[in-house]
């Protein structure tokens, strides 16, 4: 009987430390959610730099000389537009901007769902100081 409480006390507690780590995993909140912005739904990526871009003093489409395109060139930043999954390459793109232009790297990262804030958590612990904008677009 004893052995059995001993099992039992250990799975119990797997469980808890388990639950925990889910917990915090699902209330994980951004560094960068205050600079969140809602906005249309279903639409292409172009349509979410024309509605940012604008209205934050950007030149959007920035052609370097290499012909590669800055989605967004503002007064500080060289920032690379992508839905949230595609974090990863966002990352690449912004920083080879920002070398190119002398700015500071950031990315607007677009999010389909909330289930996309694990993306959002990538960028952040890729680092780099790169300043992460979000687009909510459900």
């Amino acid at each position: 009987m004893r052995k059995k409480n001993k099992i039992f006390g250990f799975v119990f507690s797997l469980l808890l430390i388990g639950s925990g780590i889910l917990y915090l995993d699902l209330n994980y909140v951004p560094k960068s959610l205050y600079n969140i912005q809602t906005m249309r739904r279903d639409e292409d990526e172009a349509y979410y730099v024309e509605q940012w871009c604008a209205p934050n003093f950007g030149k959007k489409e920035f052609r370097l000389w290499d012909m590669t395109r800055v989605d967004c060139l503002t007064k500080e930043y060289a920032i690379e537009f992508d839905f949230a999954k595609k974090w990863a390459e966002s990352v690449g793109q912004s920083l080879y901007y920002a070398e190119m232009t002398h700015k500071r790297p950031a990315v607007v990262l677009i999010l389909t769902s909330w289930a996309d804030m694990r993306y959002v958590k990538r960028v952040e612990r890729v680092g780099k100081n790169i300043q992460i904008f979000l687009v909510k677009a459900f």
